[in-house]
Order: C-alpha cells, then structure tokens, then sequence
C-alpha cells in the first residue's frame, strides 16, 4: 500500500474549503489518535493523520475520516526526528491548506517497571518522543499558526503527571508533567498571536497502550481505586480534545484538562 503523503487524493473526498479547519494529529494511527481523527472529522475538520509504523492501522482511520466527510492525508512521521515533523506539517499544508490545529498525540511508555530497573536506551526514547516531539511540533505549528494570527494546540498529557506513576513507569510520569509545562508556558507566549494550547490529561483509558507496555489486564485493575468505578474510552478523551479546538473553548487556553474519571 503507497504512504499516502504522497499519493493522489481519493476521489471521493470533497474539494477544498478555507472554511474548514486543518488539523494535524499525531500518532493518529489507533487508540485516542485515531478516536480524535475520527471526532474531528464529524465536526468539520480535515486531517493530517501522523503515524510512526502501522500503515494498515493508519489507512484504516482515513478512511474512516474520508467516510465522515472529511479529507484526509496519511504520513510516516516520527515526531522526534525534525525533518519528520517538518515533512508532516509541508505535507498537511501542501494536501489541505493551512494548518489551524495540532493534537499532539503521539507518545510511548517503555515497559512497566521500576526507574532503577530501567534501560538508558528506554529512557531516551520515552523523553525523546514524549518531550522532544512535542516541542518540535509546537514550533512547528507556532511559526504556521503565528503567519494566520490564529490557531489551537492540545498537548496529550496524562493523570500520571500527578500521580507519579511509581513502579509502573515514572519517567513516563515525568515526561506528561514537562507536557504540562509546555502547555502553560506556551500558552502565554502565543496568546498574544491568538494561538491557544491546552492539554487534556487522560486517566485509565482502555487503549492496547497497556498490553504494549507489558500489562494487558493494567486498566481492568485500576477500576477500584477510579471514583466514577470504571475506565474510560478513546472517543471520551477525543471528545475533550475536539472542545478545546472548537470555538466553544475560544476563551480557554493554558489549561490542563482532567479525563479521569475523578483519579
């Protein structure tokens, strides 16, 4: 199957308007990325659909982005490498138009364990994906959105950012907590260009996140300690994510918004 970044459009998809929104979400491929694509797409958005691997998962949710109305471009993008993000975001606007969003979604866990039983080689991974991607594709998206004086980010950031996350995976923990910062301090600097960035912080939500890190039964187990008594779902946390890119969240920026069933 071709990368769809550089394959010609479907036909099917509906032709171009500056009215639209141009959202770019990464790690769209499955899980809240691909929930998040699917909610934008039915409220009007068109999508750069950033993926890191599975293709098949990746064309999958594009085509249910195109079934929903929506255009749609797929592109293999690592968001820790510079020139990935940097394709991604031509991409997007060279196949849609301007970019008017970013879902900053992409992320890793590296296995459950315990920091001291954790590798360097994990430890660099997780900090490059979970922080150095998403700076790189706030700067990114800051120089776009700042040439339109408009724009909205949403930084995915996590419950564990508070809770620490001990013996599962702190650093994890630590990197939704920079994700955090990031949200806040950027916020203030782009407010003035009319560029809002949120988060939204995710508790238990039953996504195949857990069995790749080593513990596909992690989200049934937490239910006692969830006020609300159960985990949450994708399109859940894809909902908050879809207000705070409306206009109905037009006056909220610098927030970290809690999905975690009162944890």
């Amino acid at each position: 199957m071709p990368d769809s970044s550089t394959a010609p459009s479907s036909s099917s998809t509906p032709p171009s308007s500056s009215r639209r929104p141009v959202t770019v979400v990464t790690g769209g491929s499955r899980g809240i990325g691909a929930a998040t694509c699917i909610r934008l797409a039915s409220d009007g958005h068109d999508l750069a659909l950033g993926f890191v691997s599975n293709e098949e998962a990746a064309e999958r949710t594009a085509a249910a982005v195109r079934a929903a109305g929506a255009r749609c471009v797929t592109v293999r993008a690592n968001t820790a490498e510079e020139a990935d993000v940097e394709r991604l975001f031509d991409t997007a606007a060279e196949r849609l138009g301007p970019v008017t969003g970013l879902v900053n979604n992409a992320g890793v866990t590296g296995p459950i364990g315990r920091l001291a039983d954790t590798s360097t080689r994990t430890l660099r991974h997780v900090v490059d994906v979970n922080v150095l991607g998403y700076l790189l594709c706030c700067r990114r998206a800051a120089k776009d959105m700042a040439a339109a004086g408009t724009g909205a980010i949403v930084n995915l950031s996590s419950a564990a950012a508070t809770l620490g996350s001990p013996g599962e995976f702190v650093h994890y923990a630590a990197t939704k907590a920079a994700t955090d910062a990031l949200t806040l301090g950027l916020s203030k600097e782009l407010g003035p260009d009319g560029i809002r960035v949120n988060a939204v912080a995710p508790g238990m939500v039953d996504t195949d996140m857990h069995a790749t890190a080593g513990d596909p039964g992690r989200a049934e187990a937490a239910i006692p300690v969830i006020p609300l008594r159960r985990v949450g779902t994708a399109p859940e946390i894809a909902a908050a994510v879809a207000w705070l890119l409306s206009d109905e969240a037009s006056y909220v920026t610098g927030t970290v918004l809690r999905v975690a069933g009162g944890r």
